[in-house]
């Protein structure tokens, strides 16, 4: 499992209070599903509904969205999310301040790609 640290701070990125953001390694090993139906596991999404149909652009964010808030395992985001999706996607992502500082940290062609949207 990989904890995202603030540089020199030993204080992990939040994805929300008391949850250190988990962070891939390499974006290139997110080989998740890019259409079809995903059915999130209740430790992902506690709703009723955990189906997302990924060939629907505003539910594709939602399960992205909720993968990379609430994940606590290395396991989900290669099994849910896709590399290149994520980089797609990634400036419309509506996600807590301490993931997405711990992602383009991680991954600085992500940061590259949210100050070519701004």
């Amino acid at each position: 499992m990989q904890y995202a640290a603030a540089a020199g701070t030993g204080v992990a990125y939040l994805a929300r209070p008391g949850r250190p953001a988990v962070v891939s390694p390499t974006v290139a090993e997110l080989t998740g599903p890019t259409s079809g139906t995903v059915v999130l596991p209740l430790r992902l999404m506690w709703g009723p509904d955990r189906t997302f149909d990924l060939d629907d652009p505003d539910q594709l964010l939602w399960m992205y969205e909720n993968v990379l808030r609430e994940t606590t395992r290395s396991d989900d985001l290669r099994r849910f999310l896709n590399g290149r999706v994520l980089r797609r996607v990634w400036t419309a992502l509506n996600l807590p301040r301490g993931v997405r500082a711990a992602w383009e940290r991680r991954h600085p062609s992500l940061a590259a790609a949210e100050r070519r949207a701004a």
